[in-house]
């Protein structure tokens, strides 16, 4: 019997029945170790030795394992085929040469691209050993993610109070997204012109030609300025005769696109499919580990961790044949497509993302699939289909015409386009990304019948005004692609390196848009001007090239940390003496247009406005920035950072409580105040005040009695159930308006209808929400937002549902609350059980109701760690508080 492990308990089922009785298939469920959170598990000083870890869970499944290998013939590790399987193997590989158990059994390394029969088999005909220079390459990798954590961060922490964390790839892709926000707020808005003719042919069609010159001099994109200069141009039109000068007619061919990478799959489901990168990443890993297909499971797309952009030359002859047979031969051209990719730094080790079986039309499986994996299927076979179809064939006409007023001369241009033949769009038509421009924004659609030298009529002169725009901010789509054009980062990097963005409150979206929270601004400035170095794109891009060098066996990864590790620690050192008002001082001067907005009578934006002499500045606060006056105490002037900036954040500077009446109940007065975290609403005086922030979209300006009074008196009661009798209330909670009966919440649309909904209203959405709870289940039970799977040890469901308290997995009667800025459908299985097992582990009551394996994961949370010198990692200092309750990217 020979033992394979795989990653995900989904494949191993799968392989174990192409394999047959002769193999036993266990699944590792991910990484079974990992360096722990806190200060001192990479040690530079001993050489860079790595202190690793062994949860719980991992524990139990490596002594699965282990007992599995013990009875075996020879063990197979079939993980991921990409830096992180390769780790995952050497770590498992590892582990057993510490348990003694492999005892001289030969041990291969397979990968497969696809979990269909014929991978599997054929990859496990045609095993090698385990690739050092890959593990070395994560090694380091790894090594240098946690060094940056775990020493920048502690920094942040000291001087920049309210920052999280800070990272080697996280802390310069948040550069981006800064200093495309300060492009915005530097940007001056420039006026322009645009002129058109409406002509008309001898034939009676009508056709639009755009002004392209003057006087004769040819006229740049916004040459035209004024209204003046727009104005004595459409006068010279208004009177000019008009002859066709010339018409050319030119065959246009137009090229598909390879197959997609991991970052151009996430920018077309961004762009196409409004899919996050983290939920295109979830969605492709079902596709890839299978899905049940009339019986049999079939993994329907290779592997989508990848920068290769070519597809294996079996899946080009599938893939020629499919469209032979359901196109037709005019749509195959005489020779397969063959691609190179221009991304910097990537590697092609790998095939781009693909079908297994191009005869497995999106149509025919539909039924196989729920939607999103059907969108996204659908999306990958017509991208890699249409990457071996014949080019487009467009003709685009260009008509020059001459205009003539009393020999004052100008010229306008018509241009259109026809497709002759549709060639690969008739599978896959690409789309461009938010604020991207034509290429030469002279495209349109088919022009008449027009013949050179004819006379043309006027019928029409527009003039158009126009302000130049800023650039746009970066979609999460945009910003992958940015990051794969400057080298930073790789594939399997970016989603997670978004979701921690968000995660630590540095951006938000808004309409697709990253929007930069002042907190993250704050970090990147910081970082700009006292860590310059390790947020600049061109080092952070060189240091990927020294990984790749590494992957490739031509660079010693100890020499690689040994070179990054003097610099940086030196950095780091020279820290300790920076006080916190040359901090300050940096941040007003790199922040100015966030910190001092311009105000709309033209004063100087860094005198106080309250006492007129004091000068505002950052100030730094136990929970983060804030702007306030330089005469404190005497004036109390403060303002909230608000990432919006402009004149309503400095409108919001509430210097004075603004009295707005008294409660008619309890007498005390109604004040509007604004505080670090912004503006509320406060009834009474002292520690037993009440207090109400303003909720988001509402305006200080704008608050009156009447608003004041609604949002103080909340929760709001609404009336009694008429099933139950039991009081329907309404309120405004961390994640936003809601109705609450019974101990079951409902969500409400708006803020405005949590002082407004009706009991009719109410009624419904409560049975509404009641109805989507998974399985019918009895009123007030929580949804199931996601299914796991049964779990591994004691059987039962594991479900990812929401509850009264957010989002939390479910197994029997075991609840783990989700960490805050957990995205509970990004939520993988490994995670799911190590927080059923801690949850199991700390509550004697939880573990009693939970299915009698719990105890067992439980016990094995508890089990002692895997290290390699306990005794080296007791002689560190004391880990930082703070670094204990932080994780680092």
């Amino acid at each position: 019997m020979n033992v394979v492990v795989v990653e995900s308990p989904a494949k191993a089922k799968t392989i174990n029945k192409y394999l047959g009785p002769g193999y036993k298939v266990l699944a590792s469920f991910g990484h079974v170790r990992d360096l722990p959170a806190k200060d001192g598990s990479v040690l530079p000083d001993q050489d860079f030795e790595m202190l690793w870890e062994v949860d719980g869970a991992s524990q139990k499944r490596m002594k699965d394992i282990a007992d599995a290998v013990k009875s075996s013939d020879a063990l197979f590790l079939a993980t991921d085929p990409d830096r992180e399987g390769e780790a995952i193997s050497w770590h498992v590989l590892d582990l057993l040469n510490k348990k003694r158990v492999i005892n001289g059994k030969p041990v291969k390394r397979v990968v497969f691209n696809a979990i269909t029969k014929k991978a599997v088999l054929d990859a496990m005909a045609d095993p090698r050993d385990i690739d050092v220079p890959l593990v070395d390459a994560y090694l380091a990798r790894r090594a240098l993610d946690y060094l940056v954590g775990f020493n920048l961060s502690p920094v942040l922490w000291r001087k920049l109070p309210g920052a999280r964390s800070a990272g080697r790839v996280q802390s310069v892709a948040l550069r981006l997204v800064c200093d495309r926000e300060s492009e915005i707020e530097r940007f001056i808005s420039e006026e322009y012109w645009n002129l058109s003719a409406i002509l008309k042919t001898p034939r009676g069609d009508e056709f639009e030609a755009r002004l392209v010159s003057a006087d004769g001099k040819r006229l740049q994109p916004r040459a035209i300025g004024n209204g003046d200069e727009a104005g004595r141009l459409k006068a010279l039109l208004e009177g000019a005769s008009y002859v066709v000068d010339t018409v050319e007619a030119k065959p246009v061919k137009r090229n598909p696109s390879p197959p997609f990478t991991t970052s151009t799959l996430q920018q077309a489901a961004s762009s196409k499919l409004g899919f996050s990168a983290s939920r295109t990443m979830q969605v492709a890993q079902k596709l890839y580990e299978g899905v049940d297909i009339g019986g049999e499971t079939v993994g329907l797309i290779t592997y989508m961790r990848t920068d290769g952009v070519q597809m294996a030359p079996e899946a080009i002859d599938a893939a020629r044949a499919a469209i032979a047979n359901q196109f037709g031969d005019r749509y195959l051209p005489e020779k397969a497509r063959f691609y190179s990719t221009k991304a910097k730094n990537a590697q092609e080790a790998h095939e781009a993302i693909r079908p297994t079986d191009f005869d497995r039309v999106p149509d025919r499986i539909r039924k196989f699939l729920d939607d999103d994996q059907l969108r996204l299927y659908d999306l990958i076979w017509k991208r890699g289909i249409a990457s071996q179809m014949a080019s487009a064939e467009i003709e685009r006409t260009t008509v020059e015409i001459l205009a003539d007023n009393a020999g004052k001369k100008a010229g306008l241009r018509a241009v259109g386009s026809v497709i002759r033949f549709d060639g690969f769009i008739a599978a896959y038509t690409d789309q461009k990304e938010d604020g991207e421009q034509s290429d030469d924004g002279e495209e349109g659609g088919r022009l008449p019948d027009i013949n050179a030298r004819e006379n043309l009529a006027k019928q029409k002169v527009n003039s158009t005004q126009h302000f130049t725009e800023p650039p746009p901010r970066y979609s999460e789509a945009s910003l992958i692609k940015k990051m794969e054009e400057l080298g930073i980062g790789r594939p399997s990097t970016y989603a997670a390196t978004l979701a921690t963005l968000r995660d630590r409150d540095y951006v938000t979206i808004d309409k697709r848009k990253l929007l930069p929270q002042a907190k993250g601004r704050l970090v990147t400035a910081f970082l700009e001007s006292f860590f310059t170095k390790y947020v600049e794109y061109d080092f952070t891009a060189d240091l990927e090239e020294k990984l790749d060098r590494i992957s490739a066996g031509e660079l010693n990864w100890k020499d690689v940390l040994r070179d990054f590790w003097r610099d940086f620690f030196a950095q780091i050192e020279d820290t300790k003496e920076l006080r916190v008002t040359n901090v300050l001082d940096a941040l007003n001067d790199a922040l100015a247009p966030l910190v001092f907005p311009k105000r709309e009578d033209g004063s100087d934006p860094r005198i106080c406005q309250v006492c007129g002499t004091g000068n505002l500045s950052l100030k730094l606060g136990k929970y983060g920035a804030f702007v306030g006056c330089s005469n404190y105490p005497e004036c109390n002037y403060t303002r909230q950072l608000s990432s919006e900036g402009g004149a309503e954040a400095e409108s919001n500077g509430l210097n004075e409580p603004k009295a707005l009446g008294a409660d008619p109940v309890t007498g005390e007065e109604l004040t509007l105040r604004s505080g670090r975290f912004g503006p509320y609403i406060q009834r009474g005086d002292g520690k037993d005040a009440k207090r109400a922030s303003l909720p988001r979209g509402w305006k200080p300006e704008d608050i009156d009695y009447e608003k004041a009074m609604a949002l103080i008196s909340l929760p709001r009661d609404i009336g009694k159930h008429p099933e139950t009798g039991k009081m329907i209330s309404s309120g405004i909670g961390r994640y936003g308006p809601f109705l609450l009966h019974d101990g079951g919440y409902a969500n409400l649309e708006s803020v405005e209808d949590v002082f407004t909904v009706g009991l009719n209203r109410a009624v419904t959405l409560i049975a509404e929400r009641q109805s989507k709870a998974a399985g019918g289940k009895a009123r007030g039970a929580a949804a199931a937002l996601k299914e796991l799977g049964e779990h591994p040890d004691g059987g039962g469901a594991i479900t990812v549902r929401d509850g009264k308290y957010g989002p939390y997995v479910n197994w029997g009667k075991v609840n783990a609350t989700l960490p805050k800025g957990t995205d509970p459908q990004a939520i993988t299985v490994e995670e799911a059980l190590a927080l059923i097992a801690a949850k199991a582990g700390k509550s004697g009551s939880s573990t009693k109701k939970a299915p009698a394996k719990a105890k067992t994961a439980a016990a094995g949370a508890k089990a002692t760690k895997t290290t390699a010198k306990p005794k080296a990692a007791a002689k560190k200092p004391a880990a930082k508080t703070a670094a204990k309750k932080k994780s680092a990217e």
